[in-house]
């Protein structure tokens, strides 16, 4: 069986739209696009090193395909580039005809079944990175093994966050946790189940 793995950069209140640039999802009129960038250092370089280090796939949602399908087939030799490109990309769409990046698999029918059939099959690792709609369905269904949570420290105020209401109240523990230079804290988690009781 596949483990699914979550990779997300949040703010401290717990935004993920748009880490990367202004263009990346302005949706809702999101003018903040890119609060990820300033924090960029080794020791946030060696945390997407090791995430990227062996072998994966990738699950991701429509909008974040064509993000990635637009910038990292042309990025050459470099390692992000190297190691998406080579995994298989399996992709949550109804409306998009063509899935031009290579090795890319389209999912269109029951997402959480489908996931569900994924996760069990034979492979490695299943990441997750952004895709913040495909993330609350399978959050929601209770796919989710495993969440490396990079938390930014800045405030937004709105966006797309991690949590949104509704998700199930579930307890997570915290197996790793470490800091960057520029103050990112590196945590990674493993869902436990119901919230602990006194």
């Amino acid at each position: 069986m596949r483990k699914i793995i979550a990779i997300t950069q949040v703010t401290l209140d717990g935004v993920m739209q748009a880490p990367g640039g202004p263009e990346e999802d302005p949706s809702n009129g999101f003018t903040h696009g890119g609060w990820a960038m300033p924090f960029l250092d080794d020791g946030l370089n060696q945390a997407i090193g090791e995430t990227i280090a062996g072998e994966f796939d990738m699950l991701m949602g429509r909008r974040t395909y064509e993000i990635f399908a637009a910038y990292w087939p042309n990025q050459g030799d470099n390692p992000i580039a190297k190691a998406f490109n080579k995994a298989t990309k399996y992709v949550v769409t109804r409306s998009l005809d063509r899935l031009d990046w290579e090795k890319s698999r389209r999912i269109d029918g029951d997402v959480v079944e489908e996931v569900r059939q994924l996760k069990a099959s034979d492979g490695p690792a299943l990441h997750i990175w952004g895709s913040s709609e495909l993330l609350q369905t399978l959050i929601a269904a209770e796919l989710v093994d495993e969440y490396r949570i990079w938390v930014f420290p800045l405030v937004l105020g709105e966006g797309k966050r991690l949590f949104e209401n509704g998700v199930p109240s579930r307890g997570l523990t915290l197996v790793e946790a470490r800091s960057t230079p520029r103050g990112v804290l590196v945590n990674t988690y493993h869902p436990a189940g119901a919230l602990p009781r006194e």
